[in-house]
């Protein structure tokens, strides 16, 4: 990396952001994009999914807009240890939609969004809403979905959980695109069946959570 890109040594940078990814949820798909007609993780569901990683390993996240070239937008993002000060950055120009404060919030949102997720090592969304940050002259709307070569018979993910009383189970799309299960209702006293059943408590949102390979692997 370059060196204007980092600090001299990253060494307790490295170790701290080795915890923060283990220690990482995934990003739901909490919005939807109105011209690709698919969900999304937005700034605000990439911002929670490591919140709280980050800052139980000392790590400051910033982001600040930069100067950049007419036309575009310039976005720094920057990871701070802070008992080290030791610090790993990005910068990031993107052409602006539309010269306006509309055009110029919808690409810092995206800015954002991509910058934080790439430094933390949060997977997302492959420009699933960047339409929102792109001259409308770059958008195909005759662009249409592939459609599936014959029929495939997909297992309900929910099938063979084990039926607990008060607990109710729904699928929601990590940022990946992996099917996650989440348990809601009476979970608290039945916690011990569900970390049993290979659910893991979200403190930052409140839920108990899976991945549904998992299940289809037991």
């Amino acid at each position: 990396m370059p060196e204007s890109f980092c600090s001299a040594e990253i060494a307790e940078l490295a170790k701290a952001m080795v915890k923060v990814q283990q220690a990482l949820v995934p990003a739901c798909r909490d919005a939807e994009n109105p011209f690709a007609k698919n969900r999304y993780a937005s700034l605000n569901s990439v911002i929670e999914a490591c919140r709280e990683a980050l800052i139980a390993n000392g790590i400051w996240a910033v982001q600040i807009p930069v100067p950049a070239e007419p036309g575009h937008l310039g976005l720094m993002t920057r990871l701070v240890h802070t008992p080290s000060g030791q610090w790993q950055g990005s910068l990031m120009a993107m052409p602006l939609p539309k010269a306006d404060p509309q055009g110029y919030g919808s690409a810092l949102t995206y800015a954002r969004r991509y910058g934080l997720a790439t430094l933390v090592g949060l997977v997302s969304e492959a420009d699933d809403d960047g339409e929102a940050a792109m001259p409308h002259h770059a958008r195909n709307p005759r662009a249409a979905p592939r459609k599936p070569i014959g029929k495939t018979s997909v297992p309900d993910p929910l099938a063979r959980l084990p039926r607990i009383d008060g607990v109710t189970y729904a699928t929601i799309q990590a940022s990946d695109g992996r099917t996650c299960i989440t348990a809601s209702g009476a979970t608290q006293a039945k916690k011990t069946f569900l970390q049993e059943a290979g659910f893991r408590w979200d403190a930052g949102r409140k839920l108990w959570w899976r991945f549904a390979e998992v299940q289809a692997a037991a």
